[in-house]
């Protein structure tokens, strides 16, 4: 790990302090008194709280523009990725003054997952705020899986590891940190492909990023009664190190007239893991610049 600091709010373990249990949300609701509205700072502070942010590996990448703003809300982050570039985005995060570590493990399988827990225990850290985004491609594979329904068993089973099951080894990791405290936020990067629309020969992916919306829902649903909110994100065409040439061109297509950036897209989870968005849950918010809306590209 680059910055396994066990000092702060978050830290595990006997007697640590845990501001993240410390009561309701700053904005919830109060009924024994009429409150002012929140002001902005408090709706949008993470001072205090630890964020883990998987699948941040990518200097352009989604994962990467997230872990920058929650840090500058005030989150301690904790990054995830399959090489040992995470800790360079650490590094980076740290030289912004956002405090950062990095983990390397790959979260497709429980064993994956194992090592997670175990960097989180040694370090002393106890995330409640989960941002959900490895996924689509780690870095060693061959190429991004596609195939329409005769696709080998083989590629199915992978396409849907490492979409779909990333996302349940992560918050399984973590969800029992945000029962403890009495807060969480669960924020989990689906796409457009699956739940609003499809690519041809994509079944796969199709299929596990629909199953995150579900997998949202139903979170949504079992935590909200201990102050934890699931929401997902939804992106469209995005212009990160990963998209192809031709992704490029359908970005062009879409209402606003080009492809979206990660940092817009990591506005819309920041909002999600802030305080702000207490009464916000099991919902897909979709960045496709309109492009799901338009009936019309030319």
């Amino acid at each position: 790990m680059t910055r396994p600091d066990a000092a702060g709010p978050d830290a595990a373990g006997p007697g640590a302090a845990r501001p993240d249990a410390a009561g309701p949300d700053p904005v919830g609701p109060d009924t024994r008194s009429r409150r002012a509205a929140p002001t902005l700072r408090p709706a949008w502070d993470l001072t205090g709280r630890t964020a883990l942010v998987t699948g941040a590996g990518s200097a352009t990448g989604i994962g990467f523009a997230a872990a920058g703003m929650l840090g500058e809300l005030g989150a301690r982050v904790v990054l995830t990725g399959t090489t040992e570039r995470v800790h360079e985005r650490a590094s980076e995060l740290a030289a912004r003054g956002i405090e950062a570590s990095g983990i390397v493990c790959t979260l497709d399988a429980e064993a994956g997952a194992r090592v997670l827990a175990e960097a989180l225990a040694g370090a002393g850290l106890a995330p409640t705020i989960l941002v959900n985004n490895a996924g689509m491609v780690a870095v060693g594979d061959a190429e991004m899986l596609h195939g329409d329904v005769m696709t080998s068993p083989a590629e199915w089973d992978r396409g849907l590891a490492i979409n779909l099951s990333t996302a349940f080894h992560a918050t399984r990791t973590v969800v029992g940190f945000m029962r403890d405290a009495g807060w969480g936020r669960i924020v989990t990067v689906s796409s457009v492909s699956g739940p609003v629309m499809a690519s041809r020969n994509d079944v796969a992916y199709a299929a596990a990023k629909a199953g995150l919306v579900g997998l949202t829902r139903a979170l949504a649903v079992d935590e909200a009664a201990r102050g934890i909110t699931a929401n997902a994100v939804a992106p469209g065409w995005i212009e990160t190190g990963s998209q192809l040439e031709s992704e490029a061109v359908e970005g062009g297509l879409v209402p606003a007239g080009r492809s979206g950036t990660a940092a817009e897209v990591a506005s819309v989870i920041a909002w999600l893991a802030s305080p702000g968005a207490s009464y916000v849950t099991g919902q897909t918010i979709v960045v496709d610049g309109g492009n799901s809306i338009a009936e019309e590209r030319r």
